[in-house]
């Protein structure tokens, strides 16, 4: 789904991506739950940039997206280690 030129999860995506990693229940601004958030919408926009090849916004928006998941990881790996750790397995990414 479009929105502004922006590539929008659904609500329910959003909210499981949400509980996945939230400390509490009104937690949706901490690293991991961000970190978690991006990762969704980084797989949905991933499906789109390989069935459209030629949609160059795209691409470069999956690459901004991919460099501030990044620099948020970097930001948990250096200051709290073991939640890094947690947060990387839950999402089956890797380093």
């Amino acid at each position: 789904m479009w929105y502004n030129g922006r590539y929008m999860i659904t609500r329910e995506n959003k909210a499981k991506a949400i509980a996945k990693l939230a400390r509490d229940k009104k937690d949706v601004g901490s690293p991991e739950v961000q970190v978690s958030v991006l990762t969704e919408r980084i797989k949905e926009v991933t499906e789109h940039v390989k069935a459209n090849k030629h949609d160059f916004m795209a691409k470069r928006g999956l690459m901004q997206m991919v460099g501030k998941r990044k620099k948020l990881l970097k930001y948990l790996e250096r200051t709290n280690f073991d939640l890094y750790k947690k947060t990387i397995a839950d999402l089956g990414l890797r380093k």
